[in-house]
């Protein structure tokens, strides 16, 4: 971490990468705690699968504000500092488990309170990602780059295998305490964030109007068939291969493990990512970097449908974490090869879309995943996601052949 060049040298990355921290240990207790209250809450009065189609709503909620904002953040994020975006970007997540907290404590929470406190917090969400995604460049030389990236994944899987298990243990105590927790560590994030110095931030010189700007980042990507290809295959394959949505459903009636049990299960993916972040982060990724993405998707289909196929809590978790150590591969090389490939001025607007394609497979995803559920049964809806995934990498190696010929980061077609 003393070596020359290394981001952990730089005071304000290290300011950046303990908020990152703390905001994504906010952000996994409170999906771990939205999820278990919405499942809870339907499980009162329905079955397994409709209870399932309500948990998959929570996707849905989440992905339609980022849907519908994604052009407007991301030029946001590029007009203005993005110090700034990010502080008001977390107070306005900040807002929602706060408010939770108070209702949970007084006259209690309701399906129709957590879907919208779910809908404001990825509205709040889809400002932050864009914005914060571009910081790192302007915090470290390019020569650090790619190893920034790593040790920023860590920070934030750090924070999602702390965060389930934090959150899911509050829960089990009061759901007002686990909305609360999620609060206070937001705050944390916010106060770590004010400590970064004034950045050295491209200006966006374009005399075009707000809409040709934002519409420039959407074409920059459409006509880059690089960054094109490494952002849609990671969205599709965590779309058909997601299992997030899905696990209070094993935790409770497959596994049968409780709210602590899904706190375990939540970790597990970010153990074996974490683990796969700080290897990455000493040893970052040199060569066959394209073929590396494609293998790491088709592993992820794998070990999902080791998951979906398992009924001991033990083999649930090693499966899960392969599948979030083959993710953490795929993600650390879309990020970089988005950081790398995208002029300083358009980052914002660019991340902004790869935002919104990480949404439409994590948030999305969860609402197929409850579709799929309730139509199939969880078990079944696993198992052909995970099998999906794996011939999506065959796809994509065909469909995108500048995924396998990019061999360097430093050396892109």
């Amino acid at each position: 971490m003393h070596a020359p060049g290394h981001p952990f040298r730089y005071r304000d990355f290290r300011y950046f990468w303990a908020a990152r921290i703390c905001a994504m240990l906010a952000h996994s207790g409170l999906v771990v705690t939205l999820g278990w209250a919405v499942y809870d809450e339907a499980r009162l009065s329905m079955g397994i699968r409709a209870a399932a189609l309500r948990l998959g709503l929570i996707g849905l909620v989440q992905f339609l504000p980022i849907l519908a904002l994604s052009p407007v953040t991301g030029l946001t994020a590029d007009r203005f500092d993005r110090r700034v975006v990010v502080r008001i970007a977390l107070l306005g997540q900040w807002v929602c488990p706060a408010v939770l907290t108070l209702l949970a404590f007084g006259p209690g929470t309701n399906l129709y309170a957590l879907y919208l406190a779910a809908a404001l917090f990825a509205g709040a969400r889809a400002f932050y990602q864009p914005a914060m995604n571009a910081l790192p460049p302007a915090l470290v030389p390019p020569a650090a780059l790619p190893q920034a990236i790593a040790v920023t994944a860590i920070a934030g899987r750090i924070g999602a295998i702390s965060g389930p298990m934090l959150g899911g243990f509050a829960y089990a105590i009061g759901q007002g305490w686990a909305f609360a927790l999620s609060a206070a560590l937001l705050a944390v994030a916010i106060g770590l964030h004010l400590c970064i110095r004034p950045i050295v931030q491209k200006q966006l010189v374009d005399t075009r109007g707000p809409l040709a700007q934002m519409l420039d980042g959407f074409h920059y990507v459409m006509t880059n068939r690089l960054l094109l290809g490494a952002i849609s295959l990671d969205m599709f394959a965590v779309l058909l291969g997601g299992t997030t949505a899905l696990l209070p459903i094993f935790a409770r009636d497959v596994l049968h493990g409780g709210p602590e049990g899904l706190g375990l299960l939540r970790a597990a993916s970010s153990i074996g990512a974490l683990g796969t972040a700080a290897f990455l982060s000493w040893r970052p990724v040199r060569s066959d970097v394209g073929a590396r993405m494609l293998w790491s998707v088709g592993l992820f289909g794998i070990a999902t449908i080791g998951f979906g196929l398992s009924r001991s809590m033990a083999l649930s978790l090693a499966c899960l974490a392969l599948a979030g150590a083959a993710d953490m591969v795929s993600v650390y090389i879309r990020q970089s090869l988005v950081q790398l490939a995208t002029p300083d001025d358009k980052r914002g607007r660019v991340g902004a879309i790869s935002s919104l394609f990480v949404a439409g497979s994590n948030e999305l995803g969860e609402m197929e995943s409850g579709v799929a559920a309730a139509l199939l049964g969880p078990v079944a809806a696993v198992v052909v996601g995970g099998a999906g995934a794996i011939g999506l990498a065959l796809l994509w190696a065909r469909l995108f052949p500048e995924l396998p010929r990019t061999r360097r980061f430093d050396r892109l077609p």
